[in-house]
């Protein structure tokens, strides 16, 4: 059974581990250069921020970050990909919902896309300036 729930202190490492094996899973456009430079910067995220915890069977397999009306962040475990805790978690934002999503990683655009997402803009270059082209999308 899927439920969610807000994270807890005691969450932030397999919520850690959930995003770098999501990452494995998808990001092989990513430099190893940048993927250790950001792993600390994700371990401070998921355990100072806000989240949403997606358990199946009381075991957390994903997360998701929201800043009013947009996801700052979307992550499930490979191993249940497809089971729809992605599309459960993005449902859970208030509509318009915008996000930003990396157009190197062809899985999740297509997630969003699927989930009723439009592109409506692009940049070169994510937020932190590392050359890994954003598009900005929007689900009214």
């Amino acid at each position: 059974m899927i439920s969610v729930r807000r994270n807890e202190p005691a969450d932030a490492d397999r919520l850690l581990q959930i995003w770098r094996d999501a990452v494995d899973a998808t990001h092989d456009f990513l430099s190893a250069d940048d993927r250790v430079a950001i792993d600390p910067l994700v371990a401070e995220y998921v355990r100072d921020s806000e989240l949403t915890v997606a358990l199946l069977d009381g075991n957390p397999v994903g997360f998701m970050g929201v800043a009013g009306r947009s996801i700052d962040s979307l992550f499930v475990a490979p191993e249940v990909h497809g089971l729809g805790i992605g599309r459960l978690l993005a449902d859970r934002v208030e509509r318009p919902t915008i996000v930003e999503v990396n157009e190197q990683n062809t899985h999740a655009v297509t997630f969003y896309r699927r989930l009723g997402f439009v592109d409506v803009g692009r940049s070169e270059r994510d937020g932190e300036g590392r050359p890994y082209p954003l598009i900005h999308m929007r689900r009214d």
